[in-house]
């Protein structure tokens, strides 16, 4: 392998800044700050705006399109009483 041209992979916190929630995974990611762990690990610390902790498809409290104002339902008054004519 050639020196020098790898990506630096190592271990990265990623913190969710809505919630607070951190996980620790391996990443190249570049970080400029530093973060001390419970465990007294330091690592970098890439900030993240949503996780699967905060995003409304994983927490259960996304919005269904259709109860927003009937739209299929338009849709189906609109268009699915016509007939083919032979």
């Amino acid at each position: 392998m050639k020196k020098g041209i790898h990506p630096n992979y190592r271990d990265v916190c990623f913190q969710d800044m809505s919630n607070g929630f951190k996980f620790v995974t391996r990443s190249c990611a570049n970080t400029k700050e530093m973060i001390t762990l419970e465990d007294g690990r330091e690592l970098p610390l890439y900030k993240l705006d949503t996780t699967s902790e905060s995003h409304p498809f994983y927490t259960g409290t996304q919005k269904s399109i259709d109860t927003l104002g009937g739209r299929v339902e338009r849709f189906r008054n609109r268009f699915g009483k016509t007939t083919l004519a032979k």
